[in-house]
Order: C-alpha cells, then sequence, then structure tokens
C-alpha cells in the first residue's frame, strides 16, 4: 500500500480507502460458479487477524466494565513466552475451495471447519451426475454417501495423490499456492476485510485459464 501511494504521489490513507471501496463493489458481486464432470474440493486456512481492533486498548482502560478478549495478543506469544498451539486450531480460518476441469473455481470462507459445516456448502455446488475428488475429510464423504456420488478419495503422501490415473485434488491445490502468494504482502489482513481479498483474487482468476493458474502458482 505504502509503494503504491508513492508511486501515485498520494497519502497511503486514500489508497486504503480505495481498497475498501473496491471491496464494497466487488463484494455486491456474485461469482456465479457453476461445476460439473470431476469436481476437487479442499480447505486452506487463513490465521485470524484483528489489525484495527480496539478490544485490548479498552481492556487495560477499563478492567472492571471490559471484558477479556477471547485470546492472548499475537504479540505476547513472543514477549510474554506465551507457547504458540500447534497445527489447526479456532484461530486457524478455514476457506473452502472447489475446482472442476472446465476452468470454474470458488473460495468461500466457512464459519468454521465441522463436518456439517463443509457438507451444507458444498450441496448446492456439486450436480448428481458429479464425481467428486477430495482428501479423507468426513464432510465430503458424508455429502457423497447421501447424494450417492462417486468419491474418490486421494492424500498428500506420494502414492496416495491420484487414484484411477486421473482423480486427483491438484488443482484445488494450486489453487492453494496462488492464493498464498496473494495473500502474503498483505501480512496477514484483518480477519473483518478477508472476505474482501477472497473476493479480490477470485476477480483476478475469473480471467485465467486453469493451465495459467497451475503455472503461476
Amino acid at each position: 500500500m505504502r509503494k503504491l501511494a508513492k508511486q501515485l504521489d498520494l497519502n497511503k490513507h486514500t489508497i486504503w480507502r480505495w481498497r475498501m471501496l473496491v471491496f464494497s463493489i466487488i463484494g455486491n458481486s456474485s461469482v456465479g460458479a457453476s461445476f460439473s464432470g470431476i469436481i476437487e474440493a479442499d480447505k486452506t486456512y487463513q490465521r485470524e487477524s484483528r489489525k484495527g481492533s480496539r478490544e485490548w486498548v479498552r481492556y487495560f482502560a477499563d478492567t472492571q466494565k471490559v471484558p477479556q478478549p477471547p485470546r492472548p495478543r499475537w504479540e505476547d506469544f513472543t514477549t510474554k513466552g506465551l507457547k504458540m498451539m500447534r497445527g489447526l486450531s479456532k484461530w486457524q480460518l478455514p476457506i473452502l475451495t472447489v475446482a472442476d476441469r472446465g476452468g470454474s473455481r470458488l473460495f468461500r470462507r466457512l464459519p468454521n471447519r465441522k463436518s456439517v459445516t463443509v457438507e451444507r456448502a458444498m450441496t448446492p455446488l456439486v450436480p448428481n451426475d458429479a464425481v467428486l475428488c477430495s482428501d479423507g475429510g468426513n464432510g465430503y464423504k458424508n455429502l457423497a454417501s447421501a447424494r450417492g456420488l462417486e468419491h474418490f478419495v486421494v492424500g498428500s503422501k506420494p502414492g496416495t495423490r491420484v487414484a484411477a490415473g486421473c482423480y486427483h485434488i491438484q488443482n484445488v491445490n494450486s489453487l492453494h499456492a496462488r492464493y498464498g502468494k496473494f495473500i502474503k504482502p498483505f501480512c496477514g489482513p484483518a480477519t473483518k476485510n478477508l472476505d474482501g481479498y477472497i473476493r479480490w483474487l477470485e476477480v483476478r482468476l475469473a480471467g485465467m485459464r486453469p493451465a495459467e493458474i497451475v503455472r503461476a502458482a
């Protein structure tokens, strides 16, 4: 943001307001992705960020009336020696990623990573004649069982990444890599704005063919 402000000879706050305006515009439009054939599904995760939040400031100002925030500040994990939770936790926000071989793609932030949440999010996206490829998550298994879908479970270990020669989730994995490269320069955007960044990435990918996304990832 500062680099762009310098290039345009504008204040960084002006650039920030422009970004929020773009988010408000593209957030009101719909992706309209329609999936068919072999459909791949998986999740990626984004660490929660409360940039701009004043919750700890308000708490320290009046500890009697303002409740303590539900988690430590990220800086406390280094300054106070707190141990960071390993692996997935409730502070890792799931983002559902779906793709088919025809080039349709979708990113959707989920409220949690429960199986029922994944199943509900996937239900309107997968037609009855589709073939579903996913990892071993119960949400995908339950969906395939309830709908009678052909379902191939593929893993991340060598020898398990491809089933029957053509069923895999490499397209969504490339989208995860693309998402990681896209989001990294923003240094962990505030969670309240995460949907805008996800939609921004979708708009950027809308004009790219699947092969171009794989090469770019």
